[in-house]
């Protein structure tokens, strides 16, 4: 299987000790290595890829534990630089009684968002299968233009571009900015994942087919609509599917969305899908991969973390049995 890129953020996620409190009422954090493309990257390997993420780390403590970490789960680091002018980011978080999340970001900045166009080499598209990227980065700094020559080198080698907004609503002191920037790179990617919490912000339409004519412009093939415990959709010009989701208890939901555009990815990976030949992709298909997506996710939010919780292949066949 030929090798996903992802490129954005890599930080630490400070998960809380303790759930069902405000993040200013919470005691105690552990350290874990987050950021949603680096999930994504997780996830991708867990289940049997190869992954590589682009990203920048601080000259720091909290940047090798990334780098050590990403080794040490099969990410590659070929990609990963590392930088004096600014810290490592980092992320709070508390879990509320619903295993829903609150954040709160150290990055003004983060050695991530100081990454520039420059940095990127063309040779590392060669040969690759998939470039997945998010919103977090796509603001006024240098890693915005990092991702426009990422996407200018993926489209050149012809591989799959995926994008999931992941909308970080807190980091945006101009939502309309983050709105404009979601809708500038969003027809770049030929797979685009919106969940039903950021369809009206970024579209305007509560409805997904009302939004759908708006989404499927430009690159822009296949619209996975996600809608947490309901489960999923996805659209083509010609053809959708659904998969509904099966009902767990959720512990911890960090990094759920990342476990599920993952672990799809995957499936469109061993399928043989390309940019070319999405539009043949047959409902079957699209049922097959959502339900295995729904499931991966299902067991991911069961567990802590986000990579940490992410099954194995052979993890997920057993859980599977009794979910």
């Amino acid at each position: 299987m030929r090798r996903l890129l992802a490129i954005g953020e890599a930080l630490i996620d400070f998960i809380p000790e303790e759930t069902g409190k405000e993040l200013k009422n919470v005691c105690g954090f552990q350290p874990a290595v987050g950021g949603a493309p680096a999930n994504v990257c997780g996830a991708f390997v867990k289940l049997g890829g190869e992954a590589a993420m682009i990203t920048q780390l601080g000259d720091d403590p909290f940047g090798d534990k990334i780098a050590d970490e990403f080794r040490a789960c099969g990410i590659s680091c070929d990609y990963v630089k590392r930088t004096k002018e600014a810290n490592t980011s980092l992320a709070f978080v508390a879990l509320k009684s619903d295993g829903n999340r609150e954040f709160s970001f150290y990055r003004k900045p983060g050695a991530d968002m100081l990454m520039k166009p420059e940095d990127m080499e063309e040779s590392w598209f060669e040969g690759a299968y998939a470039l997945h990227f998010c919103s977090v980065s796509l603001g006024d700094f240098p890693m915005k233009e990092a991702h426009r020559k990422a996407v200018e080198y993926a489209l050149k080698n012809g591989l799959l571009i995926s994008f999931d907004p992941n909308l970080r609503l807190q980091l945006w002191d101009d939502q309309e900015k983050l709105r404009r920037a979601v809708r500038e790179f969003a027809p770049m990617a030929h797979v685009l994942k919106i969940s039903d919490e950021e369809l009206e912000f970024i579209t305007g339409c509560s409805d997904i087919k009302e939004a759908l004519p708006g989404l499927l412009t430009g690159n822009t093939r296949l619209v996975i609509y996600t809608r947490g415990s309901e489960g999923a959709e996805c659209y083509t010009k010609t053809g959708c599917g659904a998969a509904k989701a099966r009902k767990v208890e959720a512990v911890d939901t960090t990094g759920a969305g990342d476990g599920f555009i993952g672990s799809f990815l995957y499936c469109l990976a061993e399928g043989g899908v390309t940019p070319d030949n999405i539009p043949d992709m047959t409902g079957e298909q699209m049922e097959q991969y959502l339900g295995f997506a729904n499931d991966f996710c299902g067991i991911s939010v069961t567990g802590h973390g986000a990579i940490a919780s992410y099954p194995t292949m052979e993890e997920m066949k057993k859980r599977k049995q009794t979910m």
